[in-house]
């Protein structure tokens, strides 16, 4: 399957008043990589024709992140049914290699133009299909 991942640092600034990662730097993250996935494997053409917009996330956290630690962020299209694309994003330790957050979100595609729920065409499909 085509896959996306991202590695990088824990910083101060990702932290809550616990001294772990926030959850909503998580949905950031989650998010972040969910869109850099599409643009590394889209064309400027097909992205001014199609939008993307989350229906539902589904996040488990599992453990902590803690500053110093370093974080790989990995995502891939589980599933695509009409205008939807099921997308999992794992969130792990790059040194442990433990999981620490699984997110499932489900993202509606839409036309650019008039923001109407469009079927995912085959086309896009295949561009996220195992290779």
């Amino acid at each position: 399957m085509h896959t996306y991942t991202q590695t990088f640092p824990v910083e101060q600034n990702h932290l809550d008043e616990l001294n772990h990662v926030n959850n909503i730097k998580y949905v950031e993250w989650i998010q972040d990589v969910s869109k850099k996935h599409w643009f590394k494997a889209t064309t400027k053409v097909i992205r001014d024709d199609m939008v993307w917009v989350v229906k539902n996330h589904n996040i488990t956290y599992s453990k902590s992140a803690v500053l110093g630690d370093t974080i790989e962020v990995f995502t891939y299209i589980k599933d695509t049914k009409g205008p939807l694309s099921i997308r999992v994003v794992e969130i792990k330790n790059n040194k442990t290699g433990q999981i620490l957050v699984k997110a499932c979100t489900e993202w509606c595609l839409l036309d650019a133009k008039t923001f109407k729920p469009k079927r995912v065409p085959e086309s896009i499909q295949n561009l996220f299909a195992k290779t």
